[in-house]
């Protein structure tokens, strides 16, 4: 049993390998994010949240997790939601504090997804999000490349935006908002940005036409501006099979020198840039742009 705050949450299977490659156990991924709760939990709040979980670890099968179950423990937090494509309202979770973190971990919940609305109206989103995906043939260079590209543009657009790679091969970009966008402003203007990009490095950026992962080129994916969808949160880790890394902020400095590459930013990194550096994505919490 751990103690969080004023809860108490029932952890279990601490010696379970979550990645074999690398002896990465269960209880190591809990204690990771009890540690980074302190600056990761900002940005859940009052977002719903989806899951990603892998009851077996990342070797095994995995499934998303949207609702919140029906096992949950009264403490946690759950807003209705009443989605275009069912005829019931759905439960979705919130977590406001790590004892609603390491519940979901605990549950397998490796990555944490947020939505880029929050209360008390999910129809207005606070975030412009520009999701760099690197074809199967890109490399992380052309990722940056296309990031340094997007920064120039949004400098122009009179506009801030903050990078945090994806986890994966990818970057992620936030650019914060103030109230009264809808959903289809943002959109439209994201991939008006991205369309820009493509048109000015033809062999460098495309816009997603229903797929991503394309060529040697790096997608700029702007149906991650839409309801109900959910980008990787600041801080998750990832699942991806050769050992853990996370979603982590980066300076655009660091992107410029090309100094830093998501392969190496382990938890044991992060924790350590979080100690030294503080929280690079800080400025994303305060929403006070808008788009013209």
């Amino acid at each position: 049993m751990w103690h969080l705050g004023s809860q108490a949450v029932q952890v279990s299977h601490l010696e379970k390998r979550y990645w074999q490659q690398v002896e990465f156990t269960k209880g190591d991924m809990l204690h990771y994010y009890q540690q980074i709760a302190f600056v990761a939990l900002p940005y859940f709040k009052d977002r719903p949240v989806t899951l990603r979980v892998f009851p077996q670890g990342v070797a095994g099968v995995s499934y998303y997790l949207r609702d919140c179950p029906d096992a949950a423990p009264d403490w946690l937090r759950k807003v209705k939601y009443h989605p275009k494509t069912a005829t019931h309202l759905i439960p979705l979770p919130l977590i406001d504090n790590a004892a609603g973190l390491i519940w979901f971990a605990n549950q397998g919940a490796i990555e944490f997804h947020l939505w880029a609305s929050h209360l008390p109206d999910l129809s207005q989103p606070d975030l412009a999000i520009f999701d760099l995906d690197p074809g199967e043939t890109a490399s992380f260079a052309a990722v940056r490349e296309a990031g340094l590209r997007l920064h120039d543009a949004l400098a122009r657009a009179g506009v801030r935006g903050y990078p945090k790679t994806s986890g994966g091969g990818g970057l992620h970009v936030f650019v914060p908002l103030a109230p009264g966008h809808t959903f289809e402003r943002v959109r439209g203007w994201v991939k008006a940005m991205g369309q820009q990009l493509a048109s000015s490095y033809p062999d460098l950026v495309a816009l997603a036409q229903g797929a991503t992962h394309r060529g040697d080129r790096v997608t700029v994916d702007y149906a991650q501006n839409s309801v109900g969808r959910n980008t990787a949160a600041p801080y998750t880790l990832r699942a991806y099979p050769a050992h853990p890394t996370v979603s982590t902020p980066l300076t655009w400095e660091e992107l410029e020198a090309g100094s830093m590459h998501p392969a190496s930013l382990s938890p044991q990194v992060v924790l350590e840039r979080v100690g030294r550096l503080g929280d690079l994505f800080a400025p994303v919490l305060q929403a006070d742009q808008r788009l013209a």
